[in-house]
């Protein structure tokens, strides 16, 4: 079918000079504009792409997107399909995109990350898997020329709802891939980590995604607040003081989610009901979940959406693919480096060229088996993809790195005494980055630390050079055990391969790159920031009482990377990470965001490292 489909495509070019101008997308489909009622009435404002060449019966993709899915009317789109590339555009396609409820074209309420409804008995019990199961219903009985058979894929927020519209699966829906997809914003995803809120993130997000006219609007509308042309974040968000007084400084009109999460500080029903990973079951699509491992964004979800498919589908295909990439790296750029770090081959070509097409088309077209693995996984360092039967891997064996004397990382568990204490004070918070633009760096996930290395608020311990190479997989299990001066604190942890001192140079192969020093290099393999208030339970905050020695435990997101023989392995500990976290004030108040200046206040926290407290990461290793 697709040699047919590229014939077409050719004597179609040949045959219209004009159209040598077109795109790739105009040249080989229309274009249709369809208003699909929901079970309820509302009707969601959906874009066809259907080939002209109507010798093959084609199937659909469908992405239900809140970023819209202009530009409408008789303009074409530049491309359609994952990544916006060709290779989907000459296999052939209805290429379906839907403005989900209450944006831009559609009508409706837009809820940010709809709450699921288990239960469905009336007309207006709706939710993301309804309203995909009447979109599939309406394409099947008023789109020609299909084939039945329906595929989903996002990324990003798209992502989200390529994985909430599977649960109870429509029965044309064989394929779904959802790329980076949110899973809980409270917990790991976006706009807060273990409860810590990232202001930087969620200001620069919601001041631009709230500011839409009232739909329907083809466009996203004017921006919300602004930075006043201030280049230099941490000096930006410094002088805007605590966070209680942001709205009234920065917004030209009230953004409602930003109250809605100032108003739920913890995570309650509102934050639970959320969280879209409890809820998918009755999923009978097969699933290919694509992960960044260097995602600043939604470095959560992935994998948890992955875990909860397995554990409550066990009879639906279901993969993982992890990738040493930025949020959506796999599609928007070549994956060879990230910032300083080299991962040596273009692995998102790699995966452009051998993963998405081929696993769409071997489900939506019987085009053969895919080849792929229950788990493709690239580990950093070693700079090598890997197949698993599992993830983490079956392999993976726990070993504890433990916070030892003298600023050292040990294998064994320490015996006697021992703390170390730091200064943690509002008025001057850890950056999180060395680079001060004012949008948050993606390149920080890889950075080397050194520029935190000489500050008294950041413990540093450092392993001696590894007599071989040390490869972990999974999720770090960080267990500290900390006291404090105040009633509050966050506690940042990050896991540094340190490179030797006579490492070479990175030699770039394309001349837009200038070589890099690497010696003495302190990548940040992970990093991940914990409020403390919620180390016994997220939903109910408790302050610390000053003295008492306190347990403090909590999962980073996923790692896979070999820490090569030579180098050495080096931890972080701090208790701000600004301005990509906002700033604990260290004194326990009821809603941490109502927090005035005068409750900021300088603590000292002391970690511990002895006999009854041995504070450590658990990792997983691969030997």
């Amino acid at each position: 079918m697709r040699s047919r489909f590229l014939l077409f495509a050719l004597l179609l070019t040949m045959g219209c000079g004009a159209n040598a101008r077109q795109s790739t997308l105009e040249r080989l489909y229309t274009k249709a504009e369809f208003d699909i009622p929901m079970r309820d009435g509302v009707r969601l404002h959906t874009v066809v792409y259907s080939p002209r060449d109507r010798s093959e019966d084609y199937p659909f993709l469908l992405r239900r997107t809140p970023y819209g899915c202009g530009p409408y009317g008789d303009e074409y789109a530049p491309s359609a399909g994952p990544g916006g590339s060709e290779r989907f555009l000459e296999a052939g396609y209805h290429f379906v995109c839907q403005d989900v409820r209450g944006r831009f074209l559609s009508e409706g309420t837009f809820l940010n990350m709809t709450p699921h409804r288990p239960v469905k008995n009336a007309p207006e019990d709706v939710d993301e898997s309804s309203d995909t199961y009447d979109t599939v219903e309406w394409l099947l009985a008023n789109v020609d020329g299909h084939n039945g058979r329906v595929g989903l894929h996002g990324i990003s927020y798209p992502g989200f709802y390529a994985a909430a519209s599977v649960i109870d699966t429509h029965p044309a829906i064989r394929a779904t891939s959802p790329q980076a997809p949110i899973g809980d914003w409270f917990i790991g995803d976006d706009f807060h980590h273990n409860g810590a809120f990232f202001l930087q993130d969620a200001y620069g997000f919601f001041g631009g995604f709230e500011g839409m006219a009232p739909n329907p609007a083809p466009t996203r509308g004017e921006r919300l607040n602004g930075y006043d042309d201030q280049e230099d974040a941490y000096r930006f968000f410094l002088d805007l003081g605590p966070v209680s007084t942001i709205p009234e400084k920065r917004f030209a009109r009230p953004i409602a989610f930003w109250d809605s999460m100032f108003a739920h500080p913890d995570y309650d029903e509102f934050w639970q009901r959320r969280n879209i990973i409890p809820n998918l079951r009755n999923v009978s699509a097969s699933v290919l979940t694509v992960a960044g491992l260097y995602d600043a964004e939604d470095p959560y979800g992935p994998i948890e959406i992955y875990r909860s498919i397995e554990r409550q589908n066990p009879d639906t295909e279901n993969r993982l693919v992890l990738g040493p990439w930025f949020h959506g790296g796999w599609e928007r750029s070549t994956g060879d480096r990230l910032g300083n770090v080299s991962f040596g081959q273009e692995t998102a070509t790699w995966y452009r060229e051998n993963v998405d097409l081929p696993f769409f088309e071997s489900r939506l077209k019987d085009k053969g088996d895919d080849g792929l693995p229950e788990v493709l996984a690239f580990a950093s360092g070693s700079n090598a993809w890997h197949r698993f039967d599992a993830w983490p891997p079956d392999e993976a064996v726990p070993v504890d790195l433990y916070l030892g004397e003298g600023g050292s990382v040990r294998f064994e568990r320490p015996s006697g005494e021992g703390a170390d204490s730091y200064v943690s004070d509002p008025a001057t918070p850890v950056p999180y980055t060395q680079e001060r633009r004012i949008e948050r760096t993606r390149e920080y996930m890889v950075e080397d630390q050194r520029f935190v290395e000489g500050r008294p608020d950041v413990l540093v311990y450092t392993s001696e050079p590894l007599s071989e190479d040390y490869t972990i997989a999974g999720p770090l299990s960080v267990e500290l055990f900390v006291s404090t001066t105040g009633t509050d604190a966050d506690f940042v942890v990050k896991l540094l391969d340190v490179y030797p001192e006579d490492e070479p140079e990175w030699q770039p192969a394309e001349e837009k790159y200038l070589p890099t020093p690497m010696a003495g290099y302190r990548m940040m393999v992970r990093g991940e920031v914990f409020r403390g208030r919620y180390r016994n339970d997220f939903e109910f905050p408790e302050p610390f009482i000053p003295g008492e020695v306190s347990r403090v435990a909590f999962e980073t997101p996923h790692v896979f990377h070999t820490f090569k023989a030579g180098h050495r392995i080096a931890i972080h500990v701090q208790s701000s990470w600004f301005p990509l976290v906002d700033r604990n004030p260290q004194k326990f108040v009821e809603n941490i965001y109502r927090a005035p200046a005068s409750d900021f206040v300088s603590a000292t926290h002391t970690v511990h490292r002895s006999e009854a407290w041995p504070s450590r990461i658990t990792v997983g290793r691969i030997r």
